[in-house]
């Protein structure tokens, strides 16, 4: 199969409120979006989340990542294994382009799936999906007030387990303890996400220690790498440590596996470089006996959130959370006809969804044009 050509773009969809935490606000997606065109009329999809503060890419990066190869893209990818020698063969630049690498990836597979006839499972040799995925209801730093509502609603629509993210105002941080504990949830089902909050352990474990609240684990506590510090920290506080932007490639797996049941992995798509490398990085993570959560970028639209189902299936042997599925719940348009979104109790069922028996990922893009600006054009 010949490649025609590859368009990228970057894809602003507006929230329907914005969203808060420690290392960034957003109210608005910040998205590569790339279409690939087949000689045959076929055309794939991709997406990816560049974020500075996650793997130090921004839109301007991707971009030349993408100006850079396009050409030899065209040229030398036909199919998932010329695809996977690609990958392979640059693995270096990859490593500093994720986002980027994930929206190509994801288009040539989308790509490839649909001029098969199959779905990206079946191209993967994979099983298909089914069943249903539970996801974790996201609290982001808000006002109190705002805070308590949301988990008011949360509640009301049967969530179990829920993430929050923390302020490091102190006040603020023991209200949010306070209205968890008074809405009768327990700490066992709470992740705290301090999003690279403090510089020392110290300060970390005072804080901490000052809301009552033992959560079940916590993210990235500390600036992304300082592995004794937040090792530190789960001792002194019996609790785990979800590791995000401090594990981005399964080479540095092996820093953690002398303690494995202390670390939890947020594996995002974009984040580890597509679909290909997340489902390598969880044989990894199976063979240092790792647990993982699917983790997701906050803005997400149904693309990335259906590519990461085909991970969170093949890893429900150490999958201990999902998160993402927002759909329409967090933007205000989504790119699907029918998106691709968690319902009551966190719940979204598979076989519910028009994704089966469909080829590639199984969705019909509903072009956003509004929110497109060709990377031509930057």
């Amino acid at each position: 199969m010949t490649l025609q050509s590859i368009q990228a773009f970057s894809l602003a969809i507006p929230f329907t409120a914005a969203f808060k935490h420690a290392s960034a606000e957003r109210a608005v997606t910040q998205t590569i979006w790339v279409e690939i065109h087949s000689q045959n009329g076929v055309v794939g999809f991709g997406e990816g989340c560049p974020r500075e503060y996650v793997t130090s890419e921004s839109l301007d990066s991707s971009r030349a990542f993408i100006v850079k190869h396009r050409q030899d893209w065209l040229n030398k990818i036909h199919d998932v294994r010329t695809l996977v020698d690609w990958s392979e063969r640059h693995r270096a630049d990859i490593d500093n382009n994720q986002a980027a690498w994930t929206a190509v990836e994801i288009a040539c597979l989308d790509l490839f799936g649909k001029e098969a006839n199959k779905s990206v499972e079946s191209l993967l040799d994979l099983p298909e999906l089914s069943g249903v995925f539970r996801y974790t209801a996201v609290l982001g730093d808000a006002p109190s007030a705002k805070f308590d509502a949301q988990l008011a609603k949360y509640l009301q629509a049967g969530f179990q387990d829920f993430k929050i993210k923390l302020s490091g105002h102190e006040a603020q941080d023991i209200t949010k303890a306070k209205l968890l504990s008074a809405a009768g949830v327990s700490p066992g089902h709470v992740r705290a996400d301090a999003n690279n909050l403090w510089r020392d352990s110290n300060e970390a474990i005072r804080h901490l220690m000052a809301l009552d609240f033992p959560f079940f684990a916590l993210e990235e506590p500390l600036h992304a790498g300082d592995d004794q510090g937040m090792a530190r920290i789960a001792t002194t506080l019996d609790t785990k440590i979800v590791l995000d932007e401090s594990l981005v490639r399964a080479e540095q797996l092996k820093t953690f596996a002398d303690a494995s049941d202390r670390w939890i992995i947020n594996l995002r798509l974009s984040k580890m470089g597509g679909l290909l490398r997340s489902l390598a990085f969880l044989d990894e993570a199976r063979r240092y006996g790792m647990q993982i959560i699917i983790g997701a970028h906050v803005g997400e639209t149904s693309l990335l959130t259906r590519a990461a189902l085909t991970v969170a299936s093949s890893a429900s042997d150490i999958l201990v959370a999902q998160e993402g599925a927002f759909g329409t719940h967090l933007l205000t348009k989504d790119v699907v006809d029918s998106p691709l979104m968690f319902a009551g109790g966190g719940l979204l069922d598979v076989t519910k969804q028009k994704i089966i028996d469909r080829q590639g990922f199984g969705l019909k893009i509903v072009q956003p044009m509004l929110y497109l600006t060709s990377f031509e054009a930057m």
